[in-house]
């Protein structure tokens, strides 16, 4: 799109830009409810809600972020992954923080974004060779490990 065409439909480039992400996280929630809800009627295993994730992920989700975040644009923050975040906090024994909740679920949302744009290359920086660098699998599955452990949820 040329210059003209961003100031005649957006006024600028951040207009344009704040509709990307607008269109992206309308997107994203979509999928999220679709990803959530399939899970929540299997067995709520972990390893499947993060291999999910890892999947939406690597549709273009983690570098369209990526681009945004580059170009300038911050989000202040619209609670995208909640259904995520109450779907294990129910799972979660009682009393336990809604803030650890969250906190876990924005590390593994950052994790899987990141390495659906980056992943084999920060895993070989890791010193990970072969199989190991070129396939998440392992990676997903210690990311669903550690979901249980931090949280205290027995995986189905």
């Amino acid at each position: 799109m040329t210059d003209a065409g961003v100031a005649h439909h957006f006024g600028n480039r951040q207009n344009l830009l704040t509709e990307l992400l607008r269109y992206g996280g309308r997107q994203l929630r979509a999928v999220l409810r679709e990803v959530m809800a399939s899970w929540l009627e299997g067995d709520a295993d972990l390893h499947g809600l993060v291999a999910s994730l890892d999947a939406l992920y690597r549709r273009g989700y983690g570098e369209l972020a990526v681009a945004l975040h580059a170009a300038g644009w911050r989000d202040g923050g619209s609670g995208i992954f909640d259904p995520v975040v109450d779907a294990l906090h129910r799972l979660r024994p009682p009393a336990s923080s809604i803030d650890d909740t969250r906190l876990a679920v924005a590390a593994l949302h950052q994790a899987v974004a990141m390495d659906g744009v980056y992943g084999k290359a920060f895993r070989r920086s890791a010193g990970l060779t072969g199989a190991a660098a070129d396939d998440p699998t392992d990676q997903l599955r210690w990311w669903a490990r550690q979901l249980e452990l931090a949280l205290g949820i027995r995986s189905a």
